[in-house]
């Protein structure tokens, strides 16, 4: 499943000055890591991103954001985000920054 290139080049925009992001195909499209864990990405023209399970339903109370659900069953703690919800700039970073705090908030993975 191809993802939509140009909201990754949007993401690699803001986080250009950013030396702690790796990037990583999953999901069928393109993950955004640091220390390990994924913090946001593209899957088709949808934006994921992980917030945690404390700020999910806050989440998922914004415009164009829904459970992310790639089984059936909803991942709770990600969401997806539509289009529409990562349109401009500022909601974009609204999103990955979101995704930063989560996993800001959890220790790193050991290599």
């Amino acid at each position: 499943m191809a993802y939509d290139e140009k909201l990754a080049e949007r993401i690699r925009g803001l986080l250009k000055d950013d030396g702690r992001v790796d990037e990583k195909r999953m999901f069928g499209g393109l993950a955004f890591m640091r220390h390990g864990h994924m913090f946001c990405g593209v899957t088709a023209d949808d934006l994921m991103v992980r917030v945690g399970a404390e700020a999910y339903e806050g989440a998922l109370a914004r415009p164009h954001a829904r459970p992310m659900d790639f089984t059936g069953r909803p991942m709770r703690g990600m969401v997806f985000v539509g289009p529409g919800g990562c349109g401009t700039e500022e909601e974009l970073n609204w999103w990955v920054e979101q995704g930063l705090k989560f996993v800001g908030s959890i220790p790193a993975k050991k290599p």
